[in-house]
């Protein structure tokens, strides 16, 4: 079933008023509708206490080893009970794996697939191009195992189809001249 979501990418998630916010690469938060206002800056931001709860499922883009990643960050989103926690690590800068999912567990992150069960999505590492740059990405699937295209690759489906339908109407046009053509002559030849 379709659900509301709020994406967010590098914008200031905080826990409380007089709380530094921790800006993570990527935040997904289920059932909350953020309308943000791009003339308020303020509103650029995700409260907490104002969604009613932290985002669902975090990622962290790994450029470096300085984004502490796997100690300070993955601490700072456990205290706040973000479900689910992920590393996408393509150059394995922190020497494990490229793609490190955890999942919360009471107070503990522990290790997990990149399936997430309650936001009805997974994770997968996929290697072509995006907006013309031929890379190893990381993308989203559905639980089946399709691939969520982009608005992009939406938009480039739809014309693919567009353009087979219109192939299948001229060729069923051509197809019915024919036969108007054929039923004609034989007509002909029977008057």
């Amino acid at each position: 079933k379709p659900r509301v979501f709020t994406a967010l990418a590098n914008v200031g998630v905080f826990t409380g008023p007089h709380e530094p916010p921790i800006v993570p690469d990527v935040a997904l938060a289920m059932d909350v509708l953020v309308h943000p206002n791009v003339n308020d800056r303020t509103k650029l931001s995700y409260f907490v206490w104002e969604q009613g709860k932290a985002p669902d499922l975090v990622i962290e883009v790994v450029s470096n080893r300085e984004g502490d990643e796997l100690g300070k960050r993955k601490r700072g989103y456990q205290r706040w009970r973000v479900p689910y926690y992920v590393v996408w690590d393509p150059y394995h800068d922190l020497g494990g794996d490229e793609l490190m999912t955890f999942e919360s567990r009471g107070d503990l992150y522990v290790p997990a697939k990149p399936r997430f069960e309650r936001i009805g999505l997974e994770l997968r590492p996929w290697d072509g191009p995006y907006e013309g740059v031929e890379w190893h990405w990381l993308r989203w699937y559905d639980l089946e195992g399709r691939l969520i295209l982009t608005g992009a690759e939406r938009a480039a489906t739809a014309e693919e189809r567009a353009a087979t339908a219109e192939e299948r109407a001229a060729t069923a046009e051509e197809r019915a001249a024919t036969a108007e053509g054929r039923a004609a002559d034989l007509a002909a030849q029977l008057r």
